[in-house]
């Protein structure tokens, strides 16, 4: 059939409207037929141009629609300027970092929080033409390290659990319609990056089986189970080649894994393949080789290294239309060529009385339960039972630190239409029958002055999130962030603490870092020690509630809280096996994965499955019975952990597999279900080229920690 006959055929598939000029735009046409008649109507320059991040045709009255930042909300504004330098930031509901989300171990929460980020990220583009609705988020990278200065943006250390929580995130940005996404989530950064210094040639190196079974898991669970479309390849290289133009683009993420949308690289990163990384002769040999590796968008300066790619035969016009068809498959799945109609999300925030979605009591209300979610209580000692606060006893509180009045954002917050400080909160809670005191700091002694008058001392301490510094700067050691790793996990602010400490004993600490620090004198003196993130307008609300306990806190740890620096090996080791995560580290650690104390206790009383063995591609429920033991209500977080008795291969000491944070009244026994899927127990064999299930027995550990393990029992795997 010629080009015409084909044309007049699709012609007449279309439907009586009038503004439907082309085929392309018949949303009634199957997908792949409307890409194809839209790159045969583009030119050579239409399509160079539409390898940005915004594939746009105006000729054609194709808009299509860029990107804009959402790790923990939607971001137009905050100290990264998102949305445009010297532009009037738009506020939008910010939930704590994305290390805090973690710390949450709760995915439908997580997924309210999308869902919550993806109405506004529509509405924004809608009603005030202001970002993308390509949103760049989740942050599917793993913490291996504490030192990585972007440890805020991840989830944790563990492979299972990051792409556990990176399938509820894309869920949450993309919604349940089942024609059209309400955003389209675009993960970050593809593959093993979590080293800033030197992240523009250095590479990271591993073998097969921790490429398949550790770094991809968050990308390849957010691809296949998600159903995200979209990611960010890494500055890093990747066992010695650019990520940007690694085989493993196409070949394994591509055709293996089914992901035909947006391959986006990261910004400035074409320029790096020749500067940074030496790795092309010229920008035409590097702009050939990202197109043909499957990038379809660059965040960066192309237009020349393309055209040169053309005008020297390096690329062709069909490889352009090839990867092309990728970015239009993410815009017709978010209704960019269809009209209105038909389209849930298109209607969002096009009245003109429209009221903004983060004035709604609702996003008020989710930004605090999500906070309270994520607020971990590492420490308090019965002994001296400080936390709950009880006002029967304490008539004068005295805040103390740096963190006590303030709510910083990072270079990834959007700008929050409030904020409450942990000072705020904790005035606006205590009322008016308690005294609240404050001091910065010890500086003529005022701190250590107010902390022996008061019947209480909370100290706040913690990173400044961007450093307050310039881009690749961090005057603090043990600070980092995007382009800086951190020196030290040795808080500069303990002596603080100490001091507060000596004054009065009835000192509680509050940590709100963006990772983790080797806190061990505050630790093993201090009778209460609590941990949050950064970020949130919610943040001293949030606290005064679990520090008054009027919510039981219930978060945990999402990584290995070593107690020296001299515990982890070196950090651009990235074969884990070395002792890094729970699942391979021989110490004692401060805090382990998993951990967090509740006001109320509970026990473990048995461990059953519905079956006595687990066959490949197949299932079971684990039932692990759970008692709250305490006269408080609370919830604990159930983790269910594999144990490899008889492996023939090198396999972790335990590997989480399932959890679930579940509610209890006090006095009441739950069953908690858990499933077990046998493609989570796999291992990549090097030999056969693909995942196997190994014959045998496996040990199920269920518990409250990583290191708490309270109930056993082994089953076959077939």
């Amino acid at each position: 059939m010629g080009k015409f006959a084909l044309y007049l055929l699709l012609l007449f598939a279309l439907p009586a409207v009038s503004q439907q000029k082309y085929p392309f735009q018949n949303p009634k046409l199957d997908t792949e037929k409307r890409i194809d008649n839209l790159l045969s109507l583009m030119t050579l320059d239409e399509k160079i141009a539409a390898l940005s991040t915004n594939p746009s045709v105006p000729r054609l009255g194709v808009k299509g629609t860029s990107h804009v930042e959402g790790l923990h909300g939607l971001a137009l504004g905050g100290p990264g300027e998102w949305g445009g330098k010297n532009k009037t930031p738009l506020p939008t509901t910010t939930f704590p970092q994305a290390y805090g989300l973690g710390e949450m171990w709760d995915t439908e929460m997580l997924k309210k929080v999308a869902g919550v980020e993806a109405l506004e990220t529509r509405y924004a583009y809608q009603h005030y033409n202001r970002g993308g609705l390509v949103v760049r988020a989740p942050n599917a990278d793993l913490a291996r390290d504490p030192r990585w200065g972007r440890t805020e943006e991840s989830y944790g250390e563990d492979a299972f659990f990051n792409g556990t929580l990176t399938v509820a995130f894309v869920k949450g940005l993309q919604g349940d319609n089942p024609n059209y996404w309400q955003t389209a989530a675009l993960m970050k950064h593809f593959l093993a990056n979590s080293n800033e210094d030197g992240r523009t040639y250095t590479s990271s190196d591993f073998d097969e089986r921790l490429w398949r079974e550790y770094y991809s898991v968050p990308f390849h669970m957010g691809v296949v189970e998600g159903g995200s479309r979209a990611y960010m390849a890494a500055y890093n290289k990747v066992n010695g080649v650019p990520a940007m133009v690694h085989p493993m683009l196409k070949d394994i993420t591509v055709k293996e894994w089914g992901q035909n949308g947006i391959i986006c690289t990261d910004g400035g990163a074409f320029k790096l393949l020749l500067s940074d990384h030496k790795y092309y002769a010229d920008k035409y040999l590097g702009a050939a080789a990202a197109v043909k590796a499957g990038i379809n968008q660059f965040l960066d300066d192309y237009i020349d290294g393309v055209y040169g790619a053309v005008a020297n035969g390096y690329l062709k016009e069909k490889d352009i239309d090839d990867v092309l068809r990728g970015d239009y498959r993410v815009m017709i799945q978010l209704g960019m060529l269809d009209p209105a109609e038909g389209n849930p999300y298109a209607a969002i925030g096009t009245a003109t009385d429209a009221t903004d979605p983060w004035l709604s009591e609702s996003h008020k209300k989710l930004a605090l339960e999500a906070t309270q979610k994520s607020i971990v209580l590492l420490k308090n000692d019965p002994a001296k039972n400080l936390l709950p606060i009880d006002r029967t006893r304490v008539k004068r509180i005295a805040v103390i630190g740096p963190r006590a009045d303030e709510v910083l954002l990072d270079w990834y917050s959007g700008t929050p239409p409030y904020t409450v400080t942990p000072l705020a909160g904790i005035k606006a809670k205590a009322g008016e029958n308690i005294e609240i005191t404050y001091s910065l700091n010890n500086i003529d002694g005022k701190a250590a002055m107010l902390a022996k008058n008061a019947d209480l001392v909370i100290v706040l301490v913690g990173n400044h999130p961007w450093c307050d510094a310039g881009w690749a700067d961090c005057p603090v050691p043990s600070n980092g962030k995007e382009a800086v790793d951190r020196q030290s996990i040795t808080s500069e602010h303990e002596d603080l603490i100490k001091v507060a400490y000596q004054a009065n004993p009835n000192t509680v600490a509050v940590l709100i870092s963006s990772f983790p620090y080797a806190i061990n004198w505050t630790q093993e003196h201090v009778p209460a020690i609590v941990h949050m993130t950064q970020n949130s307008q919610e943040t001293g609300n949030a606290l005064a509630d679990v520090l008054f306990g009027d919510y039981n806190p219930a978060g945990r740890l999402t990584q290995t809280w070593v107690k020296d620096i001299t515990d982890l090996p070196p950090f651009l080791d990235y074969n884990i096996r070395n002792g890094r995560t729970y699942m391979y580290f021989k110490g004692t650690p401060l805090y382990a994965f998993g951990y967090g104390l509740s006001y109320t206790t509970f026990a473990y009383k048995t461990l059953e499955t519905n079956k006595p063995s687990l066959s490949k591609d197949g299932s079971l429920t684990v039932n692990v019975t759970v008692t709250n033991t305490g006269s408080r209500d609370g919830e604990e977080v159930v983790q269910l952990y594999v144990k490899h008795t008889n492996s023939k291969v090198e396999r972790p000491e335990k590997e989480l597999k399932a959890f679930k944070r579940v509610a209890l009244k006090a006095g009441e026994t739950k069953t908690v279900a858990l499933t077990l899927r046998a493609k989570d127990l796999e291992y990549w064999n090097v030999k056969s080229q693909k995942f196997e299930l190994e014959k045998g027995s496996i040990e199920l550990q269920a518990g409250g920690a990583s290191n708490a393990i309270i109930l056993k029992k082994n089953i076959n795997i077939n």
